[in-house]
């Protein structure tokens, strides 16, 4: 990690912080991947391509549907299949979960791409 975290490139904020593999500013929620030592570009470069549980790609933003019922700890019901699942992002998460999102009526979690599908 470095000493200084770059400013914010939306408002040069100088408050950032990091959050994963993204960083953040506070002042107006602007996030965005760093570049530099890391690579390329951090994110999607190192992922490769993702594909569903179909094959189809799938990409920052799409909307999915779980397509098996999902035990979550903490929640007495789970993720039931067929819940839709809108604006996901793409991450290089824990093991192989590989993708970013937010269910409603369970918040945000890492789900894996080969229990959802392309809408």
């Amino acid at each position: 990690m470095e000493d200084t975290l770059p400013p914010c490139p939306e408002c040069a904020g100088e408050y950032t912080y990091e959050m994963g593999a993204l960083m953040v500013c506070p002042s107006c929620a602007h996030e965005w991947a760093p570049t530099g030592s890391a690579g390329e570009d951090s994110g999607v470069v190192k992922l490769g391509v993702v594909k569903d549980a179909v094959g189809n790609i799938l990409a920052d933003g799409d909307t999915v549907t779980v397509v098996k019922t999902l035990k979550v700890k903490g929640s007495p019901t789970g993720i039931k299949s067929g819940t839709k699942v809108r604006n996901i992002r793409l991450v290089q998460g824990v093991g192989d979960h590989d993708i970013d999102c937010k269910v409603d009526g369970i918040g945000p979690m890492q789900l894996k791409s080969s229990v959802v599908k392309k809408v």
